[in-house]
């Protein structure tokens, strides 16, 4: 539980409970504009990394039932400018993880609300929900007296034990960016020979889910958002792993999830495969 002067106490389970409801609300407008002819509504970093209507609506609409529900939070988002508020509450908002996919009506895109809680190291994630659009399926999580419990469509979750590096499935993603891009398909190369495959699905926020509920057994990818993992990796967390952010290779976040009983093996592989920025040169 936490308080601020401003609006009493904000419980986390509750919390969790708002990020559900409202995701809900976006996932069954998202899929109203799956029915449709699904266009490019413009274009951010570089020419394919798209947004669409369906990314802005979604968001709009995150952001208006957020506002109604909790006046005084800040709101953090992907497609919008970011709100301040007086709470110590901030919405972190993706009302698309996985936009290519869903322009390509591919089935693994997401929307994800994680809910912020302001303190003396910053803010920290304390609720959150990632729900998988085309199916449903919705990961849940929230600070119980400080220690993370989650859920996959009310089931807890728990991660794969951990597995020796050579049998590891590891799910990655890749930049927008050419430049980063051909940089990371010189450390996947270093990694692959090493794990059991490799995984890319086009969602960072699932790929963690995925890996909170036993279907994977890493994650590694530079150039993640903080929309795009702020739940998934309180879902992760809770269902046994651990997660670092470092900086990549290229200079960008670099976000490196495994079970926590793998996680040194995992890392020292990514190292070794010139992932991070002080890691040996891949070539």
């Amino acid at each position: 539980m936490t308080r601020d002067a401003g609006s009493g106490v904000h419980e986390p389970r509750d919390l969790a409970a708002l990020a559900t409801t409202v995701a809900g609300e976006a996932a069954a407008l998202v899929r109203t504009y799956a029915e449709g002819r699904v266009e490019v509504a413009a274009t951010k970093s570089s020419e394919v990394d798209v947004v669409t209507a369906a990314d802005r609506a979604a968001e709009e609409l995150l952001r208006a039932r957020l506002r109604a529900a909790r006046p005084d939070d800040a709101i953090l988002g992907e497609e919008g400018e970011d709100e301040a508020g007086t709470s110590g509450v901030r919405w972190v908002l993706d009302p698309i993880d996985g936009t290519v996919n869903f322009l390509y009506g591919l089935p693994r895109h997401a929307v994800s609300v994680a809910a912020q809680v302001e303190g003396a190291d910053g803010w920290r994630t304390v609720a959150g929900t990632v729900l998988e659009v085309p199916t449903g399926s919705t990961w849940s999580a929230h600070l119980d007296e400080g220690h993370p419990v989650g859920t996959r469509d009310g089931t807890p979750v728990r991660v794969r034990d951990p597995q020796p590096l050579h049998l590891m499935l590891v799910a990655t993603g890749f930049s927008y960016d050419r430049d980063v891009r051909t940089r990371q398909a010189a450390s996947l190369q270093h990694l692959l020979p090493r794990v059991r495959d490799v995984r890319r699905m086009g969602s960072c926020a699932l790929d963690l889910c995925l890996l909170a509920s036993g279907h994977l057994d890493a994650y590694v990818e530079e150039g993640v958002n903080l929309w795009d993992h702020a739940a998934a990796t309180l879902v992760a967390r809770a269902a046994g792993a651990r997660w670092q952010l470092l900086t990549g290779a290229s200079g960008r976040d670099l976000l490196v999830c495994a079970p926590a009983g793998a996680f040194e093996e995992f890392l020292e592989a990514v190292t070794a495969a010139g992932y991070t920025a002080d890691g040996p040169t891949a070539g």
